[in-house]
């Protein structure tokens, strides 16, 4: 529940349904009435405010379509309690039982067409018009389709209660009528569509279209992505390579394995597809690939490293100092490409597991949006961004610091009168009860003190219209849109490129609007897409953060930022353990030197951190020359010539071992040998 509100609906949902019998048997017609229509209201707004009490009703076997089947009961049994004629209510019960049989016709439709609308590949940026994909259903048929079918008893319901307060039993008649023909309209219609659907294109036909394109295409650079059920929480690790793989001299291609990624990946002309079987993906022509870029490691990989035609390189989602960030599995890639001198030695700390020579430093070509400290121009309250990182996939990887002292360092903040901008990680609370709980304070905090600032708000809501239209028109320049990823997939074409131009300034007058019409004082929780890391980054003064790729990011700006110490280790020894902790002022638990470290924001001349900081950017993400993006594009030119060479290198011999195996038989042999080889002779 998100509050008063919710609980007060939970509660007249349960008013509700718990009243129907009571007033059933009394009989109350108006009490009835009232009853019903509270529990219909409240069913409906619960499915959009709080779908989790929904979820736990139906594992309670408590799902909507008996919810809705004890309000035709009820409603029944009131009929004969005021003496409705036998035949009204044997035609009434008539009639909810058709509606419930259509119900679940309706349902094993709709459940065949959508095992039917199956493709093995998912598409973006390719032509796939010649396909021959049907078109999708209709939402009005396809999308939430139970909720629709079900309020079909709505006319009935209405018939029956106006022909017990009237006593004239013909809207009775018209409600059954007009309920049962548009249950049926709606079986035959959804037929319709399940006679095309039957035309879907086969597996081998499908692969095959696709495998057309990507001949014509030819892609030499492949960025493979998977992370199981919970890719839509990851998939910033794919969105901030695109505009990298945009800018390389050879042409890339995404693959993906999971449809939730497919879905919120970010705009690219860059072709995409979506494999979720391994079979399937076996079956993809890549004869041009010999670069496969890794952001992140995950058991899916497998799949795509037995390709042995392709050089394998692990590029991360970012440099940090946990553990992750110079894992022994990193060994199965050819390569490593990492920010800076320190990700190489984070990988030699790792003994016996990562060689030097298959370690490479291609700088970080993402970080280009970020503005340097000098050119920063502060607002009339510091900005302080508290980004911390998540809970981890246990204990020993835990470092987040909203646990610990999260809720005191933003009440501390608050009290130092900062701006706070506050960007917890995607997966925060995804593990730990404490971690989201933590969370939820540091919203409550931030929330309660805008009420402070309501002309602010007013400002910012005015704006809402107009960001609200940009978002829709970002997502539309990007390729998504509601239908389902076959249709999609049929809607495919290839893109302009040109229309990067438009997204680019769009998502540039999105950001100036948002923080403009917010004001220089309000604080901020930011949890979508937009407004992006980066862009948090130049909004701050300075960053407080904990143990993660974030601090190693925001290091290029080269401004003041913290990282926190909750375990209460010696600076010393901090340090020590943490690279980035260099250049950073180091924060306790009990967040006691917060007002020091404040004071480095607002007189810059007394910041004794600024020349640790720049010569940790070096370290960490490398030399200013050559540009990162040059770097990182000169290392896949040389990893794919010598992937090329290499193969060209095993043909050869190849031929060269067959020639000789050719010489050293007799001639019969030979000629039994060429017809093997060549059936044609």
């Amino acid at each position: 529940m998100r509050g008063k509100a919710d609980l007060l609906l939970v509660f007249l949902f349960g008013a509700g349904f718990a009243a129907l019998p009571v007033f059933a048997l009394l009989p109350s017609l108006w009490g009835f009435a009232a009853a019903s229509a509270a529990s219909y209201v409240a069913d409906e707004v619960l499915h959009t405010r709080a779908p989790g009490f929904v979820r736990r009703l139906a594992a309670l076997q408590l799902d909507r379509t008996l919810r809705f089947a004890v309000r035709s009961v009820m409603l029944l049994a009131l009929a004969n309690r005021m003496d409705a004629p036998d035949p009204v209510l044997v035609v009434g019960l008539a009639v909810f039982a058709a509606h419930f049989t259509m119900v679940m016709l309706y349902s094993a439709l709709h459940h065949a067409i959508r095992r039917r609308r199956m493709l093995p590949v998912v598409v973006r940026n390719l032509d796939m018009s010649g396909a021959g994909i049907p078109q999708s259903p209709p939402d009005l048929l396809y999308r939430r389709f139970l909720r629709k079918l079900l309020h079909l008893d709505l006319p009935a319901h209405a018939g029956l209660l106006t022909a017990l307060a009237t006593g004239t039993w013909y809207p009775a008649g018209i409600g059954y009528a007009l309920t049962s023909g548009l249950a049926v309209a709606a079986v035959l219609a959804l037929w319709g569509q399940f006679r095309a659907a039957r035309r879907m294109p086969r597996r081998e036909d499908a692969i095959g279209e696709v495998n057309r394109q990507l001949a014509e295409y030819r892609p030499e650079v492949a960025l493979y992505f998977s992370f199981a059920a919970v890719s839509r929480d990851f998939m910033y690790q794919v969105n901030m390579w695109i505009e990298t793989l945009e800018q390389l001299d050879r042409r890339p291609l995404i693959i993906l394995r999971e449809h939730a990624s497919f879905r919120h990946l970010s705009r690219t002309w860059i072709p995409v597809v979506c494999v979720p079987k391994a079979d399937d993906l076996a079956e993809l022509d890549l004869p041009d690939v010999r670069v496969v870029l890794y952001p992140g490691n995950a058991g899916k990989n497998v799949h795509m490293l037995r390709v042995a035609e392709a050089k394998h390189v692990f590029i991360g989602h970012g440099d940090s100092d946990k553990l992750a960030s110079s894992n022994r599995v990193s060994k199965v890639y050819d390569e490593i490409w990492v920010a800076g001198r320190a990700g190489r030695d984070r990988y030699q700390r790792v003994r016996h597991a990562i060689s030097d020579e298959a370690i490479v430093e291609v700088g970080r070509p993402q970080l280009a949006p970020i503005r340097l400290h000098a050119d920063h121009t502060p607002g009339p309250l510091p900005a302080v961004l508290y980004a911390p990182t998540w809970e981890g996939w246990s204990d020993d990887d835990c470092h987040t610091s909203l646990i610990p002292m999260g809720v005191t360092l933003v009440e501390q903040l608050l009290a130092q009168n900062v701006r706070v901008i506050y960007k917890p990680h995607p997966l925060t609370g995804r593990r730990s009860a404490e971690a989201a709980a933590a969370d939820r304070a540091v919203r409550d905090l931030l929330a309660a003190a805008n009420e402070r600032h309501e002309p602010v708000g007013a400002q910012l809501a005015s704006a809402e219209r107009r960001l609200t239209e940009i978002r829709a028109r970002l997502d539309e320049v990007s390729g998504q849109h509601d239908g389902d990823y076959v249709q999609q997939t049929r809607d495919a074409r290839v893109p302009d490129r040109g229309g990067a131009a438009e997204w680019h300034e769009l998502r540039a007058e999105w950001h100036r609007l948002f923080w403009e019409s917010s004001g220089p004082v309000r604080h901020h929780v930011i949890t979508e897409q937009l407004p992006t890391l980066y862009d948090c980054f130049n909004q701050a003064d300075v960053l407080i953060s904990d143990v993660s790729s974030v601090v190693a990011d925001f290091v290029a700006s080269l401004k003041p930022y913290v990282l926190t110490n909750a375990l209460g280790l010696p600076d010393e020894e901090f340090r020590a353990a943490y690279t980035t902790a260099g250049g950073a002022y180091l924060l306790d638990r009990e967040c006691t030197r917060l007002p020091e470290i404040l004071g480095s924001v607002r007189e810059p001349h007394h910041d004794p951190m600024a020349a640790h900081r720049r010569v940790l950017k070096e370290y960490v993400l490398g030399p200013d020359r050559p540009a990162s993006m040059e770097r990182f594009n000169t290392a896949v030119n040389a990893l794919a010539e010598r992937s090329a060479a290499e193969t060209a290198g095993e043909r050869g011999a190849a031929d060269r071992h067959a020639a000789q195996r050719a010489v050293e038989l007799g001639p019969a042999d030979r000629t039994e040998l060429v017809g093997l080889v060549d059936p044609a002779g």
